[in-house]
């Protein structure tokens, strides 16, 4: 699945999913958005979470215009409020009672110094603690399904990253939008390598990928590449489509062959030692439960 300048196979996987339960963060832009569409196709039950409810409803809108037959609902999730966090697992809860694949996908990219509802650094508050806690939630139900897996979506960028776990919210002058990007996406990383140890045993399977550049709304935030409009050349020759930024979500959530593999996703070679440092993905690990306040039950993993 190896994408380099728009090079890269597609998914033809006919597999379907009917029965199956798939949730996936920031369903309604970008390769999140293709996803739950490939996903529909595939008849699976597809909820998109999504903090923008409008673009949420107008997502789900687009889906079933493109297939009548979509089986998609939309839930309210902003995974840079804990609040949000547990809010959105209490109504998936009272919905469902397993889920099959759960893709973490939402994410920002490129912003100025802010902070989350709960005062964390924003890129690691959202791209991280929000997922950790969302599925760390999703556990319970993951494991009521026959086959279990949980796909996140991190980047090549991981690799400039550096943890600061002891200044985790980059202050004091040390903050830089591309390198908190950067940080925030090697949590991923870490997160799923230390979940994958977790799991081990279990029905459950998690995979961390890198999808590519992507023409998605990410980069409304990086200044460095203009306005939309004033891009086009660049987008047009080096970025690739929502649709082909799929390929290895959907990869990763439906190939028969990777029932047996869990952890950072095959096929990557060279990763940065601190990516594959089982101390530091430990000490990530405790250190967001913390700071997310993880519940005691869950805390067995």
């Amino acid at each position: 699945m190896y994408n380099f300048i728009g090079w890269r196979r597609r998914m033809t996987s006919d597999k379907k999913l009917n029965g199956q339960v798939v949730v996936v963060t920031g369903g309604n832009t970008g390769i999140g958005k293709e996803t739950a569409y490939q996903l529909t196709l595939r008849e699976a039950q597809v909820y998109i979470c999504c903090r923008d409810q409008k673009k949420g409803e107008t997502a789900v809108k687009d889906i079933l215009s493109m297939n009548p037959k979509a089986n998609i609902s939309l839930l309210s999730l902003d995974l840079s409020s804990l609040i949000s966090v547990r809010k959105c697992v209490k109504e998936l809860s009272a919905l469902e009672t397993k889920v099959d694949i759960l893709i973490n996908n939402a994410g920002v990219g490129g912003c100025p110094e802010w902070t989350t509802h709960d005062g964390f650094e924003m890129h690691f508050g959202t791209n991280h603690l929000g997922h950790f806690l969302f599925t760390l939630h999703m556990i319970p139900m993951l494991k009521k399904a026959q086959s279990g897996r949980i796909v996140t979506v991190s980047s090549s960028l991981h690799r400039f990253g550096q943890m600061h776990l002891d200044n985790i919210n980059l202050q004091n002058g040390v903050y830089h939008p591309f390198y908190a990007y950067a940080r925030s996406k090697l949590a991923n990383v870490l997160f799923s390598r230390e979940l994958a140890k977790r799991l081990l045993h279990s029905n459950i399977n998690t995979y961390c990928l890198h999808p590519g550049v992507i023409d998605t709304d990410l980069y409304r935030h990086t200044e460095m590449l203009g306005k939309r409009g004033d891009r086009g050349w660049f987008l047009r020759n080096f970025y690739i489509t929502p649709f082909m930024g799929s390929q290895t979500t959907l990869y990763c959530a439906l190939d028969d062959k990777l029932a047996d593999e869990t952890g950072n996703c095959v096929r990557v070679d060279n990763m940065i030692p601190e990516a594959t440092d089982d101390k530091i993905a430990k000490t990530l690990w405790e250190l967001s439960c913390d700071l997310v306040k993880l519940e005691e039950p869950l805390k067995i993993l």
